[in-house]
């Protein structure tokens, strides 16, 4: 769908083609089939970000990566010195019988602050900016619908406008694979910069909710760096409580 980086080439030491999920153990270069859907997040720093996308049900695989840009094969280092045009995202595969694209959203909208054009808390540049790639045309619109209504959130309390860029056909760049899952590897520095501003997305036109509502009690978005306190593992619901 979005041109992702073929067999043989990489950002890293090894192809992403043979790289499994640390977590959930797929591949993370897994390509949806019927009934499954990919998208491209930029929510800050990659790493917190992806944390947050894997635990949720119904997500097949995740990995990180570099979207939006100009050069092909662009590393870490290219990325961060701004040149390369690309933001860090989080590409992300589900299960669409399982979850929905606006549960995904809801999250996207919630885990960060979309209002801080090329930064993220502390990390300052575009490579941090806000950002969804997706290419189907449903999808498209749904994002866009679920902007809106967060802008509407936004101004309700104060909030400045958001700066979000929503695109199709930007082709995904496996980033190194010490990046991948990097918070669920021994000796990794729990860091996370993003600032939620601890509005709730609900309804909007589009959106077809399939989560369990309790879901959303495993993210405490007035905690600082909630993502970070959280399980690695993913959310798993008893008939009692959220796990």
């Amino acid at each position: 769908m979005f041109g992702r980086q073929a067999s043989g080439e990489s950002t890293g030491t090894s192809t992403a083609d043979d790289a499994r999920h640390v977590v959930l153990g797929t591949p993370i270069a897994l390509t949806p089939t019927d009934g499954q859907a990919e998208a491209l997040f930029g929510c800050g720093c990659f790493w917190g970000a992806e944390k947050g996308f894997w635990r949720l049900p119904g997500v097949l695989t995740t990995a990180v990566g570099y979207a939006g840009g100009q050069v092909d094969h662009p590393g870490y280092q290219q990325v961060c010195s701004g040149r390369t045009g690309h933001a860090e995202v989080v590409r992300v595969v589900w299960d669409q019988e399982l979850i929905d694209f606006s549960d995904l959203l809801k999250l996207f909208w919630e885990c960060h602050d979309p209002t801080q054009g090329d930064r993220q808390g502390n990390d300052r540049g575009s490579q941090y900016r806000s950002a969804i790639y997706v290419d189907a045309p449903a999808l498209l619109e749904q994002a866009e619908s679920s902007r809106s209504a967060y802008q509407e959130l936004l101004d309700a309390h104060g909030r400045g406008p958001i700066t979000t860029e929503i695109r199709s056909g930007q082709r995904f760049w496996f980033a190194e694979p010490y990046h991948q899952q990097y918070l669920a590897k021994p000796g990794s520095r729990p860091y996370c910069s993003a600032q939620p501003s601890g509005l709730r997305l609900g309804a909007f036109p589009g959106a077809h909710y399939r989560l369990d509502a309790r879901v959303w009690d495993c993210y405490d978005w007035s905690i600082p760096h909630c993502v970070l306190r959280g399980d690695n593992a993913p959310i798993r619901l008893t008939s009692a409580s959220p796990a």
